[in-house]
């Protein structure tokens, strides 16, 4: 035993900046006590960001990771606190995600005697944990810390330590394994790398898309960082690319054959494509809503590269299996693929993706009327940095940032993509900025779900980390009562009262702008990013029209599926008097439409 001695608390801490971890997002609390002290220790290097609800910091901790920056720490106290994180938590374990969430507790004493505030937490993540456990006692407190961030990290998952309120003032031996301030498994944590791909595997993939006529490219978060390759071996083999939403910022915006994603918040060129393609590469992607919507099921051959056995195959029966990472088998197969000089196909859909283009460009590009969503992403396209970050809420405004932003891969944009929770994008901001505080970072949001996190926008003011704020004020659950008008009688429960967020705003110490004009938000986000650049946190109430953004989903442009008044009413709708049905492009090219010939039934839900 040595004579020196450390706080347990501080020795946690000292462990997770061996880690990397910087900071730590959460409320202060009696059952935090222990490792509050430890932070105000001036030994303790890990900063503290106050939010003003538990789940923004969970939200925040979590998407600091999925913007590509160190582990993030949420705290929550024990009882209300720890159920607080729940949201982000979840969010996380649907997204494959590391966070460390840190659950205060009782004191031992009062532990198990039904004292204020307590109750049996871990159990409530026990679904959704990859490590899950009640810290026995102060010694084992840096040491636990370390195995809940090395197995988040390994697993890619929630880890959550529950840790009694005095254990964190517990004087430890300093120079003990598990309680060492030098002692951090992080320091020499090492990834698995992909095995080598199967040549055998590349070669049979390489047959059938050399034998295919209509192949396509489905994409998703796998072949990110390798974009450059898979559009090159999109022109290669002449196959548009299909990309999943969460995945927009691989491809160069104004890639020809970039049809976008598929179904409810995709693109038109997306849906059609992959109706009409006789073989896909599905490459990197975990894509559930494919299984469920029969994505592939007029598709011949379905080649799939996976680095997780599990995956191959999951979604459809696969000709090919590809064990390894995306990146390197799209390589190997770029090498040995025979060129296509001409191809209808291709040509069909470049017509497709730009009929596509002209069409959201005009309504982007509208001069004067009731502010639209579009002409909003229109500006922020303009003023924008070219390396901007974009943290998307949930709802329309993920459909409308898919079609609308101009993203490449100088850019980021995240979202709560499969658990879908609306509130993401105001704690997405802060995890972004605090993580690139050089970069320029929007929130993206409509005014439901910048209802739910707005309080936290003076934790932007407070602790210097500019952003714009950019909320789409409709007053209604829009994405909502899109579905329940086509699937219910009524849209109740869809309304909600108009509010003053720019007021708000300012109550906060923020910029906060108004606008609801055409003619207006040119200078509006002028103005903004004027103010921004002077280091001012921005909120801009955009009050929009409710127009519904087109359902790409159920399409009723064609002639040969609807009638003449059905198509025109769609189109008249949706200012979509320009849009092109795919299969007149086939035809142009001298191709026959296989879908149309063999159902009719285009009306998929999602």
């Amino acid at each position: 035993m040595s004579d020196k001695k450390i706080s347990a608390g501080l020795a946690a801490l000292k462990v997770m900046e061996g880690w990397g971890v910087h900071t730590m997002y959460g409320i202060p609390s009696g059952t935090l006590s222990g490792l509050m002290d430890a932070m105000g220790h001036p030994e303790n290097n890990i900063k503290f960001l106050q939010v003003k609800h538990e789940e923004v910091a969970a939200m925040a901790a979590v998407m600091q990771w999925k913007f590509g920056g160190k582990l993030g720490v949420a705290v929550g106290s024990g009882g209300p606190g720890a159920t607080h994180l729940i949201n982000g938590l979840y969010d996380a374990a649907m997204d494959n995600t590391p966070v460390l969430a840190i659950l205060g507790s009782k004191p031992v004493r009062e532990l198990n005697m039904d004292s204020f505030q307590e109750l049996n937490q871990n159990p409530m993540y026990e679904n959704i944990a990859v490590y899950n456990r009640r810290v026995a006692t102060a010694e084992q407190l840096p040491h636990l810390v370390d195995d809940a961030i090395r197995t988040a990290i390994a697993k890619r998952g929630v880890a959550v330590l529950e840790v009694p309120a005095d254990f964190g003032f517990s004087e430890i031996d300093a120079n003990s394994i598990y309680s060492s301030p030098l002692y951090s498994s992080g320091l020499k944590y090492k990834e698995y790398k992909s095995a080598p791909v199967d040549a055998t595997d590349i070669d049979e993939a390489v047959v059938l898309l050399n034998q295919a006529k209509r192949p396509v490219i489905y994409a998703g978060v796998g072949t990110m960082g390798h974009g450059s390759a898979v559009q090159e071996l999109a022109h290669k083999i002449k196959a548009p690319i299909i990309t999943t939403g969460k995945n927009f910022e691989t491809f160069e915006w104004d890639f020809e054959a970039f049809t976008g994603s598929t179904f409810r918040v995709g693109w038109k060129p997306a849906n059609e494509a992959v109706l009409e393609a006789d073989t896909v590469l599905f490459v990197g992607t975990n894509f559930p809503f494919s299984e469920v919507e029969g994505t592939f099921r007029h598709v011949d051959k379905f080649i799939q590269i996976d680095n997780n056995p599990a995956m191959l195959g999951k979604r459809h029966q696969t000709d090919v299996a590809i064990l390894g990472d995306a990146g390197e088998a799209i390589d190997e197969i770029l090498a040995k693929v025979s060129p296509i000089t001409e191809s209808a196909w291709w040509q069909a859909n470049v017509k497709n993706v730009q009929n596509w283009r002209d069409y959201m460009n005009k309504l982007e590009q509208k001069t004067e009327g009731d502010l639209q969503a579009y002409q909003v992403y229109n500006a922020i396209n303009k003023y924008a940095a070219e390396d901007a970050i974009f943290s998307t809420d949930v709802g329309n405004v993920t459909q409308m940032s898919i079609r609308h932003l101009h993203m490449t891969p100088k850019n980021m944009w995240r979202t709560s993509p499969l658990f879908a929770t609306m509130g993401i994008g105001l704690p997405g901001g802060i995890g972004a900025k605090n993580t690139y505080p050089d970069r320029q970072v929007w929130n993206l949001m409509g005014d439901g779900a910048f209802s739910m996190t707005y309080p936290d926008v003076v934790t932007n003011v407070r602790y210097d980390l500019p952003v714009i704020n950019v909320v789409f004020t409709n007053t209604e659950y829009g994405f909502i009562k899109n579905k329940y008008e086509d699937t219910n009688t009524y849209n109740f429960g869809v309304d909600f009262t108009d509010v003053d967020y720019a007021k708000i705003a300012e109550a906060q110490g923020a910029i906060g702008l108004t606008v609801s004009r055409i003619e207006d938000i040119d200078h509006i986000m002028k103005e903004a990013v004027d103010y921004y650049n002077q280091g001012r946190v921005v909120v801009i109430d955009a009050k929009i029209t409710k127009d519904r953004p087109i359902p790409v989903e159920t399409l009723k442009v064609d002639t040969s599926l609807y009638s003449e008044d059905v198509v025109n009413a769609y189109k008249e709708r949706y200012e979509a008097q320009e849009l092109v049905p795919f299969r007149e492009f086939l035809e142009d090219g001298g191709l026959t439409s296989t879908y149309i010939k063999e159902t009719s039934d285009n009306k998929y839900s999602f």
